[in-house]
């Protein structure tokens, strides 16, 4: 079962900044999303002021935050950080 995707605007607009700097990472990106869509409940559920959301790693520096809405099968893109600045709220 896919999974629609969602972007909270904030994730969309670092995500098209990460991109328009690096031309590769944007391709990282777009495969992520696309296995993130078949099976998001494969990676890891965050805690304290981050649950109910998951993360999942692009590349060895960023971190792609994001939460899941079941009963509508829809996936929400929260974040797209440096992992230095991702777990900070």
């Amino acid at each position: 079962m896919t999974y629609a995707i969602a972007y909270n605007p904030y994730c969309q607009k670092q995500i098209a900044k990460a991109s328009s700097k690096n031309p590769v990472l944007e391709n990282i990106i777009r495969n992520k999303i696309q296995e993130l869509s078949q099976n998001p409940l494969h990676y890891k559920p965050l805690k304290y002021a981050l649950k109910g959301e998951r993360r999942v790693h692009i590349l060895k520096s960023f971190v792609l935050i994001f939460s899941v809405d079941e009963n509508a099968k829809t996936i929400v893109l929260l974040s797209f950080e440096h992992h230095d600045n991702a777990y900070r709220r």
